[in-house]
């Protein structure tokens, strides 16, 4: 596979916005996470997909601490034994509501983008829907290497 060489500036990336930006650091693959909010056309490296991938879990897990520490605050125990989370878990249920909100479709282009780069249809996404086999199959396909086909989902401004 060749592809041309990539030439970063002190200040940012050279990478046009539609081309893939390969070993992008985590800073630039959150930026163009943003920046591309619903784009599903172009295509995305695999280290803008597992840079973002990773930021997304630590924030989640965050949310849900906070969740949990919050709703620790006044929580009893019903009568059948469950526990019900106190008032303050309200806030963080609301922050991860807002949270998922907002990154759902640009979450859904990236990995629409991220096919495309292993030569895949954005519309193989919908394999997600069989129950495990449909995330198994889509987790592996986001570890596939970029294959040179996939410029043919390239739109260049």
């Amino acid at each position: 596979m060749s592809y041309q060489q990539q030439q970063t500036t002190q200040f940012g990336s050279a990478i046009p916005l539609w081309a893939p930006y390969y070993g992008a650091p985590i800073g630039e693959a959150a930026r163009r996470f943003f920046k591309k909010y619903a784009t599903f056309t172009g295509r995305a490296s695999r280290s803008e997909y597992w840079w973002w991938t990773l930021i997304s879990v630590v924030v989640t897990v965050v949310l849900e601490i906070i969740t949990s520490v919050a709703g620790s605050a006044g929580a009893t125990v019903s009568d059948t034994g469950t526990m019900v989370p106190g008032p303050g878990a309200i806030v963080g249920v609301i922050l991860l509501v807002i949270w998922g909100l907002a990154v759902i479709v640009p979450s859904l282009a990236l990995v629409v983008r991220r096919l495309h780069d292993a030569n895949f249809s954005g519309w193989m996404i919908l394999i997600g829907l069989v129950p495990f086999l449909g995330g198994l199959a889509l987790l592996i396909f986001m570890f596939l290497p970029p294959k040179p086909e996939g410029q043919r989902f390239d739109v260049a401004a």
